[in-house]
């Protein structure tokens, strides 16, 4: 079961009078983030709307701790709950100036709407509790203390900078302007504003854990931008670690998980994928708690962390000791941030470098593998030399998999983790690891032929980013210290100065000197050679001027300098190039020998 239950409520029944429920954003949540073009469409969208209007969903899960004291989580739709919040209190704002003036039924809704922003009974009890990030929760309790809605208390400094305090002046202005341009009264004006606000429409779905929220996320197209399985995560976490109740904790254990967070990085996907790394990797660990408690004899919590269950694995395993897990999780992201290059402490420059290619070639999947021996390398006897060798071998897995598309990309993770049971079932120790990675690797590697073949054949179009890396390491192969270049380099777009250069030019005008030189002047020839040639290994080089090369004639391109003289065409220096920049002219029989000389290269290269 995913929902509890599904209601749509008027903000009136939403916010009843007489009821206790308050609606708690938590400590940990996203800031208030909502906007002047937010604000303005709200209001808009109201005013020009009938009654009734829907303001859209909100996720709540039910945290009540008695019957007396009702309490709602609310996962999603903070942002809208808190507008609507301050929307109410601007109103109850400008209503008060005319306090005197009010008749009996205008004092009970007065009355009324004070009682949707605090409880009854209470001067402090507030209805809706925003969070506590950038001053959220004390700039809203200041805006209701200026109100006299709440006891007395100083408005926050620098308040005023903030969209709390922001949003409230917003609608101030908004509701006061529009008053003021309707020709009937004022006062009759806002209280029909309060009607239309009353009687529109939010739809409150409750649901059992964050995991079912996590879920309605993916489906629902909310406004706004829906928490993450990461977000959702990070709540429960520091909920359960809030031992206090009063949030005394909370800085603490969320600058913890800030850490985290900063030592993988900014992208979600590589957050979201050492999360599944992290549970595939030390499943045996993780599952030893619940092993008593699911279907699965070895594995409770699930066999294999993907996305779809990514939450639900989590949430048990927070909710079954999230001290340990925190600790855990922040060595194991310390130890990560060193496998994807984040971090260089403690690492020999040889590992960096063969963390560095592994992540060049797209080896991503290995990561839980290193992340397990990473962790246990003294337990197994291994140290750096023994782990880079290990690199390098899944370096040269990577190249000749993502070449051949053999084993599946599906089966890669599965892959990585059965070594970890081989190490881990048979004791495997020291030296006798890579020897056991590389027994597994190969027997689902496709054969050398195989590899042999998709060399030979058309490798560009077949994987761009394998033959960007193929063609790197065998310019860098023979680089000395006085010759090394750093052929990974990016622009500031983020675009690699060095880049896949054609020899014989790919495009459908094949220029009239090449079409000489290929095909004796037949231009169909020369476009069923291109065909054929254009894109395999031996008419495949790196330059650093691509675009200053492109259809010009061989000899050109071979001899191009830059403005200071410096060859930057085929002489510029790469060993890779050594033997184009010696040649004269460039025929199909000079691309057919190149590529039996670099496919040779590559073979011995990444031989397992």
């Amino acid at each position: 079961m995913i929902i509890k239950n599904v209601n749509h409520y008027t903000i009136s029944q939403l916010l009843e009078t007489d009821s206790k429920m308050v609606y708690e954003i938590p400590k940990y949540q996203r800031e208030y983030t909502w906007r002047t073009t937010h604000w303005e469409n709200l209001f808009d969208d109201l005013c020009e709307n009938q009654i009734g209007y829907f303001f859209g969903t909100i996720i709540c899960i039910d945290t009540s701790t008695s019957i007396n004291a009702p309490k709602r989580e609310v996962v999603d739709g903070q942002q809208r709950l808190t507008t609507i919040s301050l929307l109410l209190c601007a109103l109850y704002s400008l209503i008060a100036e005319f306090k005197d003036e009010l008749n009996e039924d205008q004092s009970l809704d007065f009355s009324s709407l004070k009682r949707k922003l605090v409880l009854k009974n209470t001067n402090t009890g507030i209805r809706v509790i925003p969070q506590s990030q950038n001053s959220n929760l004390e700039d809203y309790k200041g805006v209701l203390a200026q109100q006299s809605l709440i006891s007395p208390s100083p408005m926050p400094r620098f308040a005023g900078n903030r969209r709390i305090k922001k949003a409230f002046e917003y609608f101030k202005n908004r509701i006061n302007e529009t008053a003021e341009n309707n020709k009937q009264d004022k006062l009759i004006t806002l209280f029909e504003l309060l009607e239309k606000i009353n009687s529109s429409i939010l739809v409150m779905i409750e649901v059992y854990s964050h995991a079912a929220a996590y879920v309605l996320f993916e489906s629902l197209n909310n406004r706004g931008t829906p928490l993450t399985a990461i977000d959702l995560m990070k709540n429960l976490l520091l909920a359960k670690l809030d031992t206090t109740g009063n949030g005394s904790d909370i800085d603490y254990y969320f600058s913890r998980w800030q850490t985290i967070l900063n030592s993988i990085g900014d992208d979600y996907s590589v957050q979201e994928r050492f999360f599944r790394y992290n549970y595939n990797a030390f499943r045996h660990s993780l599952n030893k708690p619940f092993v008593n408690t699911g279907e699965n004899k070895h594995f409770p919590l699930g066999a294999l962390a993907m996305k779809a269950n990514l939450l639900g694995i989590y949430e048990k395993i927070i909710t079954k000791d999230p001290h340990t897990f925190l600790d855990e999780l922040t060595y194991n992201a310390e130890i990560y941030s060193r496998i994807i290059c984040n971090s260089t402490d403690t690492t020999s420059p040889e590992l960096f470098n063969a963390y560095q290619s592994l992540s060049r070639v797209k080896g991503a999947p290995s990561y839980l593998l290193l992340l397990y021996l990473e962790k246990y390398r003294k337990k197994l006897e291994i140290e750096d030399p023994d782990i880079s060798a290990i690199a390098d071998l899944m370096i040269a897995f990577f190249v000749r998999r993502n070449l051949t598309d053999i084993p599946p990309t599906r089966d890669l993770a599965r892959i990585f983790m059965t070594i970890i049971d081989d190490i881990e079932d048979k004791n495997i120790k020291g030296g006798q690891i890579l020897h056991a990675v590389k027994s597994r690797l190969i027997s689902r590697l496709a054969s050398d032929d195989v590899f042999e073949e998709k060399l030979r054949g058309a490798i560009y179009e077949e994987n761009t980013d394998a033959t960007r890396f193929i063609l790197c390491k065998l310019a860098e192969s023979n680089m000395t210290r006085e010759t090394k270049v750093d052929l990974w380099e990016r622009n500031t777009n983020g675009v690699y100065t060095w880049t896949i250069e054609h020899i014989f030019p790919q495009g459908n005008e094949i220029p009239k000197e090449w079409v000489a030189m290929i095909a004796d002047g037949n231009e169909k020839k020369a476009k069923e050679l291109q065909e054929q040639y254009v894109h395999t290994l031996g008419n495949l080089t790196l330059t650093g001027f691509n675009a200053n090369l492109s259809n010009k004639p061989f000899t050109e391109k071979r001899d191009k300098k830059d403005k200071n003289g410096i060859y930057i065409g085929y002489k510029n220096g790469l060993i890779l190039n050594q033997c184009i920049g010696k040649k004269d002219v460039w025929t199909v029989e000079e691309i057919k020998k190149r590529t039996d000389m670099l496919v040779s290269k590559v073979l011995d290269m990444f031989r397992l």
